[in-house]
């Protein structure tokens, strides 16, 4: 299996974690979104929307979008509950991360990190839609281990990804308890390193 990925996108790592979460095989190829490497024609030909991550099968077949793909490579493990309310509560939380999580923590960053805004110039919009995630998450996991129960679910593993560098975006963690903690217990039960 190649995984077709920017290793500077959460969306991205989200496989890489799982498949070594999971000691399945693959190859690594580095592909540089920011050189526009996701509109060659060849890379257009694996995923025709243009993004990474894309997985590419020895039998040629290809997947791509993020929770789409951990969704299946995780589809027999202890990463996605057995119970199907469970397991349909981890998807409520996928499905959640792709469209009132990651538009507003993730694209913040992006816009710090990468395009070297200041933070004054952030959409005070998405900073305020991302508050209102993390003060989601904080509340669910003030009760809850991590996101289904006490085990280490998908769902940990999608939201881990853009959580864990929210500082990056502007995001001052500091007021979320809770958030702070599952990170850390996220980080380990995942076997990655802390954050910087």
């Amino acid at each position: 299996m190649k995984i077709h990925g920017d290793s500077n996108s959460g969306n991205c790592l989200k496989v890489k974690w799982v498949c070594d979460r999971l000691a399945l095989p693959y190859r690594w190829i580095e592909i540089d979104t920011r050189k526009g490497e996701t509109r060659t024609p060849q890379f257009l030909k694996l995923n025709g929307a243009g993004q990474v991550p894309a997985i590419e099968f020895d039998d040629g077949r290809t997947l791509a979008q993020s929770n789409a793909i951990i969704r299946y490579l995780a589809r027999d493990s202890a990463l996605v509950p057995r119970d199907a309310f469970a397991a349909a509560k981890m998807d409520e939380w996928l499905f959640w991360e792709q469209y009132s999580h990651e538009p507003y923590i993730a694209v913040c960053r992006f816009q710090l990190v990468y395009l070297g805004k200041a933070a004054s110039e952030l959409d005070p919009e998405k900073v305020k839609r991302g508050h209102a995630a993390l003060d989601r998450m904080d509340q669910h996991l003030a009760a809850s281990r991590f996101f289904v129960g006490d085990a280490i679910s998908l769902a940990d593993v999608a939201l881990l990804a853009y959580t864990r560098l929210a500082h990056e975006g502007g995001f001052d963690l500091a007021r979320f308890a809770a958030v702070r903690r599952w990170i850390g217990e996220a980080e380990a039960g995942l076997g990655l390193p802390p954050a910087r």
